[in-house]
């Protein structure tokens, strides 16, 4: 099943959206925005899984699904907590300023609480007020819980897991390191994400989601040209069962929070720093990964971070089909009227 929400006031509007994406159905007798649904889980799933069979079979009024019309599917959420679950990315970081990363790393995630009061739509722009701050792009996998009780097991929150989506973390990367410096993490540094235009429940990805991972090519796309093609499914060291019960140790989640997986990485098949695509790599999920493998062979980063006009394009395909919809958007100046 595949959900998603127009645009409509501040929440959005409900949709049931095909498995190939070209049609949607208004599910507003059963909740109106996707907030209200995940509330009342147990009772809205079945209904909306039934309704979405019945898309399928052309059984229920229909309209054209435009992912340009499509609002995030949670325009704001309770929590967004944002995990660094591939750690071969965390470890290139810090050794491309020569910092060690402690073995504790391997073992105990990171995560950091964002700002969930406004999610971009997958085709807004990124506005950016000064182009010094170093933008750039975090190509992620994004799941969302029901209620999840505090002291949660690992298992038990697999179990709360109710929609997957991509999402772009948007980070500026110069203002990291003093927001960092103070001891008390990021918050200029991390301005509104986006989120892709379709959120899927973990069955309708059939094979593709095993034991808390998405596996697949994630398609990053730069200006046009192919950037990353990570597997989701490699190199994750906390899967995302693990991820939800680190936030759960000392507070319950409640339904609708957003959980990410961080940057997602892999390494080459030689086990060093991943290569460009147009090396015959894997390529990258952000800017600042691919500055750092540049600073380790090279000694100087070489690759520019997002300018006004660049577009960035995130996707994952199921052959020549789109799970999620695409992420695609524009860096532009900020408007002050705005």
């Amino acid at each position: 099943m595949k959900l998603a929400s127009l645009k409509h006031g501040r929440d959005g509007r409900l949709v049931v959206v095909s498995q190939d994406l070209n049609w949607f159905t208004d599910a507003f007798l059963i909740a109106p925005t996707l907030q209200a649904a995940l509330d009342d889980w147990d009772r809205c799933e079945p209904r909306l899984r039934a309704l979405a069979e019945s898309l399928e079979h052309e059984g229920v009024p229909r309209g054209r699904f435009r992912e340009h019309e499509a609002a995030a599917p949670l325009p704001r959420a309770y929590q967004w907590a944002d995990g660094s679950a591939y750690v071969n990315h965390v470890e290139l970081v810090r050794k491309a300023r020569g910092a060690e990363m402690p073995e504790s790393f391997w073992t105990d995630p990171l995560m950091y609480q964002g700002g969930s009061d406004g999610f971009l739509s997958p085709r807004d722009a990124i506005p950016l007020a000064d182009e010094s701050w170093g933008c750039d792009l975090e190509a992620e996998i994004v799941v969302v819980t029901g209620d999840v009780p505090q002291g949660a097991t690992r298992e038990q929150a697999l179990t709360a897991i109710r929609l997957v989506g991509l999402v772009n973390d948007v980070s500026l990367r110069n203002l990291i390191p003093a927001e960092l410096g103070k001891g008390f993490g990021f918050v200029q540094s991390k301005p509104a994400s986006a989120l892709s235009p379709v959120f899927v429940t973990p069955e309708a990805l059939g094979d593709r989601w095993k034991d808390g991972k998405l596996h697949g090519e994630l398609s990053v796309q730069l200006n046009g040209q192919d950037f990353g093609k990570a597997d989701a499914g490699v190199d994750m060291t906390f899967d995302f069962g693990t991820l939800i019960a680190h936030l759960a140790k000392t507070r319950s989640l409640g339904a609708g929070t957003l959980i990410g997986s961080g940057t997602v990485s892999n390494k080459d098949a030689d086990g060093g720093p991943g290569k460009p695509v147009s090396e015959g790599g894997l390529g990258y999920s952000c800017i600042a990964e691919v500055r750092t493998v540049e600073t380790i062979l090279r000694g100087k980063a070489e690759t520019p971070f997002l300018k006004h006009g660049d577009t960035v394009r995130i996707e994952m395909l199921d052959g020549r089909h789109s799970i999620f919809g695409a992420i695609e958007q524009t860096v532009q100046p900020l408007s002050r009227d705005a």
